[in-house]
């Protein structure tokens, strides 16, 4: 009988010993969650998950986990401002960063922008260790933004000895524009040899650590950005008899103000004229699309790492897009403009307690991103904020006022998106209308259509009234109207801002 009760008594330590270890290994959930976010450059959204042609299994898998916003848009249209205004919470008409600018001239001289706390400095000022590797903002990020930096290897390579196709000039005046890194191809053998592959086993690394505190961690991959250069695997994924080419129309741009076609004057970008004559059209989507599938590999990468962390159930994962990229449409292979394709962009939040699988249509900005995640992590909100948070949406709750994204071109070039329209105005008054419902490819522009006059007025009520002149450290001298607009508004000369890897 003795024997029995032993027996029983030392199977009862065992089990609380189990049930001891058991409890410790189980992470204790923070007061606040952490933060990963994932920035692609130039993505549009032709990923599988929006019903795109890109075969995107990872992005896939972040947007049944979470909300997907089917009509998110850029704050600009061009890599410098867009990434500006996400990190500092201001649109551009606020700040005049209109083009490119150093990460760390962001403040300099700027009075909308001298004080203000950037999203991951917010996050450290509230407990976070912040880290950071890749392109996050235009270069990597302000000196001192983030407790570790991986840094940002320059340019866009790895490249070849020679380009492929394009010579980056194309048909322009090499005195007036900038050349591109536009090419596609092939290259290089492995993953491995890309930046990006890099840059997220830095990230992994830090995964398996230990945090004491919650953290704020920012992955940004160069690609989809130009040059289209992914090792072969990933083009064969795509076989050319495969590709569907973009509606396009020779004519499209017959309907459209003066200003949108010095806007759209890019002679160093391939055309879309020249495309079809080459035949090249189908392979530039072919290498975009190939350029999408390795940066989903190695996003899935990193969100295996992450399910087999610690950090698993704790963890708020944002991506996103610094604006979308025409491949084809209005004439031409570039983001560069107020049109959809190139506002355009996905936005996919993952976080507990929010829904799975959701698609949510309504318009929605990439400024919402910075008050989203403070809402999403329960740390108080930023006044600065010119954003709204995307949580009640994505929650379901009836909106008071109706959604609108609004992107801005340089300075008093607006286009306002609402659910169904896309107005633009330009700054001598120029304007646009589309309706998506019958139009999705903005082929006819209504603007001059009595029939639509109420609507052009209520969709104007939501233009800036603010409409900073140039900041004295942004420029854009790749294109002439930009050197031209600044000079002119500011009375000042473009002076030529220099940045780590040209985003063109």
């Amino acid at each position: 009988m003795k024997t029995k009760y032993y027996i029983i008594i030392t199977l009862s330590i065992l089990l609380l010993a189990c049930a001891e270890k058991k409890e410790k290994s189980i992470p204790k959930k923070t007061e606040h969650p952490n933060v990963l976010v994932l920035a692609v450059d130039d993505l549009n959204t032709m990923i599988g998950g929006l019903d795109g042609p890109a075969k995107t299994p990872n992005i896939d898998r972040l947007i049944s986990n979470g909300v997907v916003f089917s009509n998110a848009h850029c704050q600009a249209p061009l890599c410098g401002p867009s990434r500006a205004s996400l990190m500092t919470g201001l649109r551009p008409s606020t700040t005049g960063i209109y083009g490119m600018v150093h990460d760390n001239n962001i403040r300099s001289g700027n009075p909308a922008t001298k004080d203000i706390v950037m999203l991951p400095e917010y996050f450290k000022q509230n407990g976070y260790h912040t880290m950071g590797i890749g392109k996050l903002f235009h270069n990597h990020a302000p000196d001192g933004v983030f407790d570790e930096s991986g840094g940002r290897v320059k340019g866009f390579g790895p490249y070849p000895p020679e380009r492929f196709v394009w010579d980056g000039f194309g048909t322009s005046d090499r005195k007036k524009y900038g050349r591109t890194s536009t090419d596609w191809g092939a290259f290089p053998e492995a993953d491995s040899l890309m930046p990006d592959h890099q840059s997220v086993d830095w990230a992994m690394e830090r995964l398996n650590r230990k945090q004491d505190k919650p953290f704020f961690m920012g992955v940004g991959f160069l690609r989809v950005h130009v040059p289209l250069y992914v090792p072969q695997k990933w083009f064969d994924m795509y076989p050319l008899d495969s590709i569907e080419t973009i509606p396009y129309r020779a004519d499209d741009l017959n309907d459209v103000p003066p200003i949108a076609l010095k806007i759209n004057d890019l002679p160093m970008m391939p055309s879309t004229e020249w495309a079809i004559k080459s035949g090249e059209w189908p392979k530039i989507i072919q290498a975009y699309l190939a350029c999408i599938s390795f940066v989903d590999n190695e996003i899935g990468r990193l969100l295996n790492a992450l399910e087999n962390s610690e950090y698993a159930d704790n963890t708020v994962i944002v991506l996103w897009s610094d604006h979308g990229y025409r491949l084809g449409e209005k004439g031409t292979f570039a983001k560069h403009a107020l049109w959809d394709p190139a506002t355009k962009t996905p936005l996919i939040f993952d976080a507990p307690n929010l829904p799975k699988g959701k698609i949510v249509d309504k318009p929605a900005e990439l400024l919402s991103i910075y008050p989203t995640l403070l809402e999403l992590c329960g740390l108080p909100a930023y006044e600065r904020n010119e954003g709204k948070s995307l949580v009640p949406l994505m929650m379901g709750e009836t909106e008071e006022e109706p959604s609108v994204a609004i992107t801005t071109f340089g300075m008093k070039n607006h286009t306002i998106k609402s659910d169904r329209y896309r107005y633009i105005r330009y700054e001598d008054g120029g304007e646009e209308l589309y309706d998506h419902k019958t139009d999705p490819n903005e082929f006819t522009n209504l603007a001059r259509k009595p029939q639509y006059k109420e609507e052009i007025a209520r969709l104007k009520e939501f233009l800036p009234k603010t409409n900073a002149h140039w900041d004295q450290n942004s420029s854009y001298t790749f294109q002439p109207y930009y050197v031209e607009q600044k000079a002119r508004t500011n009375g000042t000369i473009n002076r030529p801002v220099k940045v780590i890897g040209a985003d063109h």
